[in-house]
């Protein structure tokens, strides 16, 4: 599956009240070209720190789910959170990692993640459930399913691959900022 089909079964399956966070580069660029919505937030320049975010945000608005996508790269570089999650155990925290096995933003340079098994690492991490799937309906059926209490971890296997002529996002970090927190103290 390509990460851009994925992405985009994401996006379809996400109620008007789910806040969605993408990690810096391609997953944000393809999220913004495919359905930009105003509880969509994309990371900009800070690699590996959208789960602290996401988390953060979790436990602030237990009310909202909170939906965290990011790349094997980005889930890799800072592993300190998984664990961090799975203590704190955010019942509206689903958290889903794209992995193309590479840094497909920098160059394409592979990752870790062939040598790591994601799942298993978010079991032993404490997070409440953990799913993998590999074609689209499988993420389908997972995503469709009733929204599961605790967090959740979903490693979802994607090709190398993005999607053509993709545009940089339009929006400046504080306009994404300021635009996500408007709307969350609208409701």
């Amino acid at each position: 599956m390509k990460r851009s089909e994925a992405i985009k079964t994401i996006l379809d399956t996400l109620s008007e009240q789910d806040i969605a966070l993408f990690t810096t580069g391609m997953i944000s660029r393809e999220a913004f070209a495919i359905k930009d919505r105003d509880f969509n937030f994309y990371m900009i320049g800070s690699m590996g720190l959208l789960s602290s975010f996401g988390l953060g945000l979790a436990l602030q608005l237990p009310e909202r789910r909170i939906v965290i996508v990011e790349g094997d790269g980005s889930f890799l570089m800072c592993l300190g959170t998984a664990p961090l999650i799975g203590a704190e155990q955010p019942k509206n925290l689903l958290h889903i990692v794209l992995d193309n096995q590479a840094y497909e933003s920098t160059g394409g340079q592979p990752t870790i993640s062939r040598h790591v098994n994601l799942k298993r690492l978010a079991e032993s991490s404490g997070y409440k459930n953990t799913f993998f799937a590999q074609t689209r309906e499988d993420l389908e059926s997972i995503l469709k399913a009733p929204i599961r209490k605790g967090p959740t971890f979903l490693h979802v296997q994607v090709e190398l691959s993005r999607m053509q002529q993709i545009p940089r996002i339009a929006l400046a970090p504080e306009e994404l900022r300021d635009r996500l927190r408007a709307h969350i103290q609208d409701r």
